[in-house]
């Protein structure tokens, strides 16, 4: 599109959604700037193009009016099976050792679909596991999808696609995973989509990683066509994010063109034919640049796929030990500033376990993250701290039942812990109940009017209740609508 507004307005426009949303339009894309105003106008009540960008230049623009902007100016484009060669690697290369690797133990694995747009790629990862992993209903398996588009996510929820979606994709794929619905489009198979939780997720202004969001502990990050569209700062400022959501040897995956050894500085690159991926490793110094995997033919299980550039792994954590107080110097002995010491030594001892057990779950290792959780309820029953934490581990091993079970002992406790109920939503709605998701949302959404919007809540990882509102309504937004019956 051909730009018509003044250079001058665009230029400052293009100033404004730079600083609000982090998204880049430099001169060459002033068009597409523009488009992506006159699409916006109506959310905003404006009848034209100019009348709406005078006014988001003199007005001050709450989040969510920058969040409804920047849905307007990111492409929402995708396909399934989009950028195969991508797809080949990460099936034939990095997933088959995964799962060979965790066979004999811990047979987990989590991926997040970061930018997920209307959830062709979530749903491609989901079939490729599929395909790759016979005993699959033996594995806890997450695939987390995210964008910051209502929207997009609500028609990702819905899994039903047009004919345009399938564009480049193999001819199995509508087949097999798929059901033909009568107006044409096709629906995916419910076998596939539970194995997706889409969930909102805005990379400018929320936190990640963290158990709240269960955006932490990732083996896989694939952010493809999402960071060219940002800014250099806040491209970086994410790639830093999500080199700390990655575990030990984790993957991030980006589109050939976002390839940048500048921007993912804290990752190995690691080149194969066609592509360059990213790997949190160790010590990136160490990490020679491998070049010469061979490809392999889509789809079919690799004999012996070649060895990945090995991880080197981090040094064990020392052990801590809680420092008890000396039973042999009575209280009566200790001054007033060695008794006040002795005080927060024991409150810090008490509150050991839970650090722990998040410190532990933050890295995947959930087994120790869950036997620290259960010493610190064994501790205090009565904080409904504990069994949120609890919760939070038991959804990252898959056990979702007793997770919802322990998030309602929380609320027995506390039946004001906002976060419980927002988590229980969450919960429900990634098994598909959207009903009971609903519910919990608007009681989060209640809860929270109780709260000063600037007020960071407890065990929230520095979110504010503001903040968590502005969430919660655009997870009520992204919601599935009930089929309306026809008389």
């Amino acid at each position: 599109m051909q730009a018509t507004l003044p250079d001058s307005l665009l230029s400052s426009l293009s100033k404004l959604v730079a600083t609000q949303t982090g998204l880049h339009f430099p001169p060459e894309r002033w068009g597409d700037l523009e488009r992506g105003i006159a699409a916006a106008a109506p959310d905003f009540n404006f009848p034209d193009v100019e009348s709406c960008a005078q006014w988001l230049l003199s007005a001050p623009l709450t989040r969510r009016m920058n969040e409804v902007l920047a849905s307007h100016l990111s492409v929402g484009e995708t396909y399934f099976f989009r950028e195969k060669l991508g797809l080949k690697i990460l099936e034939e290369q990095i997933l088959l050792q995964l799962l060979q690797s965790r066979r004999q133990n811990e047979r987990r694995l989590r991926i997040w679909s970061a930018g997920c747009s209307t959830g062709e790629e979530a749903y491609t990862i989901a079939i490729l596991l599929d395909r790759l992993i016979p005993d699959l209903k033996e594995w806890n398996v997450t695939i987390l999808a995210t964008d910051f588009n209502p929207k997009f996510l609500r028609k990702a929820a819905q899994g039903v696609y047009g004919e345009w979606s399938f564009r480049d994709a193999p001819g199995w794929l509508r087949e097999k995973y798929f059901m033909r619905k009568k107006d044409g489009r096709f629906e995916i198979h419910p076998r596939i989509r539970k194995m997706v939780t889409f969930s909102y997720l805005n990379f400018a202004d929320d936190v990640y990683p963290s158990l709240t969001n269960n955006t932490s502990a990732m083996d896989i990050i694939l952010c493809r066509n999402v960071l060219m569209y940002f800014t250099a700062q806040r491209a970086k400022q994410v790639a830093g994010n999500f080199y700390r959501a990655l575990v030990d040897g984790g993957w991030l995956i980006v589109s050939p063109t976002e390839a940048s050894n500048a921007l993912f500085s804290p990752f190995a690159p690691v080149e194969f034919p066609g592509a360059v991926l990213y790997r949190k490793t160790a010590d990136v110094r160490s990490q020679p640049l491998v070049v010469g995997y061979p490809v392999l033919p889509l789809f079919e299980a690799a004999e012996a796929a070649p060895p990945l550039p090995p991880v080197v792994p981090a040094e064990p954590a020392p052990a801590i030990l809680p420092v008890l107080p000396n039973e042999a110097t009575p209280a009566a002995n200790l001054s007033a500033g060695q008794a006040g010491q002795a005080q927060a030594r024991q409150a810090d001892d008490r509150g050991m376990p839970s650090r722990m057990a998040r410190n532990c779950a933050n890295q995947g290792r959930l087994a120790e993250a869950l036997e620290w959780c259960e010493q610190a309820i064994a501790a205090d029953r009565l904080d409904p701290a504990h069994h949120y934490l609890l919760a939070t581990i038991l959804q990252e091993q898959g056990r979702h039942d007793t997770a919802i079970q322990s998030l309602m002992r929380a609320l027995y406790l506390d039946p004001d812990f906002v976060l419980a109920h927002f988590a229980l939503g969450n919960l429900h709605q990634s098994q598909g109940h959207y009903r009971q998701a609903q519910r919990h949302f608007e009681n989060t959404l209640l809860l929270l009017r109780q709260h000063p919007p600037e007020e960071t809540l407890p065990e929230a990882d520095g979110l504010t209740a503001g903040r968590l509102a502005e969430i919660a309504v655009a997870l009520l937004e992204s919601l599935p609508q009930p089929a309306v019956a026809v008389a």
